[in-house]
């Protein structure tokens, strides 16, 4: 199996240009309202947060936008995203909003933060590895909050599900051909991976609390939250 490096450098590769408008055509606009239920859960009054894998910046515009007071660091493994990340923030004049490169396991950056968001990267994460780099950057009731695509777990709702899939292979590939590989490989992954599972489990063997679970959109998302 490849490691979660290797499937987004595979998946993603050029995909920068087009990628705010593909998330929200693929995800038939739920991306947005998905991203407004990560903010909801967001504490009041934060003063830093991260948002880990941050890509071309939707949900770090987002939080920086709605908390002006707080300092927020987007952590992005691609430098094509995150180069249009910073134009993006530049244009708006986000001050309080900075990037970095680097891998959201690795990239450990001094503070004691009230939250960390992420959206989408789950499902790629070494998830222990994760959780430890995590739980050495949150403050004490400090609150993760991860979203990610999840495989329906209703039959019917699998079948429409593979089916848009189909529909995505088809048009999607002939639309959007450097999207192509991601059409037909991104479902035999969501169909494998145990993302919700790893992360509850490892949150709790470290020591997190008030973990929840929500699934959205006829179990085709999940939010997991957690208290350090």
């Amino acid at each position: 199996m490849k490691s979660g490096i290797e499937l987004v450098e595979r998946f993603f590769a050029g995909t920068g240009d087009s990628y705010d408008h593909i998330v929200k055509v693929f995800t038939l606009g739920f991306d947005i309202w998905w991203k407004r239920k990560i903010l909801e859960n967001v504490p009041e009054y934060p003063r830093q947060i991260i948002d880990q894998a941050s890509g071309t910046g939707i949900l770090s515009i987002k939080i920086a936008k709605r908390f002006p007071d707080c300092r927020v660091t987007g952590v992005e493994l691609r430098d094509e995203y995150l180069g249009i990340a910073r134009q993006r923030a530049k244009r708006l004049n986000l001050n309080n909003l900075e990037f970095v490169l680097g891998r959201a396991e690795d990239v450990f950056i001094e503070g004691s933060f009230d939250c960390i968001t992420s959206s989408y990267l789950a499902k790629y994460a070494e998830i222990d590895s994760l959780v430890a780099n995590i739980k050495r950057m949150l403050r004490k009731g400090g609150v993760l909050i991860a979203h990610d695509f999840t495989y329906p777990s209703n039959p019917v709702f699998a079948g429409i599900w593979e089916f848009y899939f189909k529909l995505m292979q088809g048009f999607g590939s002939s639309r959007y051909p450097e999207w192509e590989t991601v059409f037909y490989e991104l479902p035999v992954f969501l169909r494998t991976t145990r993302w919700v599972t790893e992360l509850t489990r490892s949150l709790r063997e470290n020591g997190f609390s008030d973990i929840s679970l929500e699934f959205y959109t006829f179990g085709t998302s999940a939010i997991v939250t957690a208290r350090k």
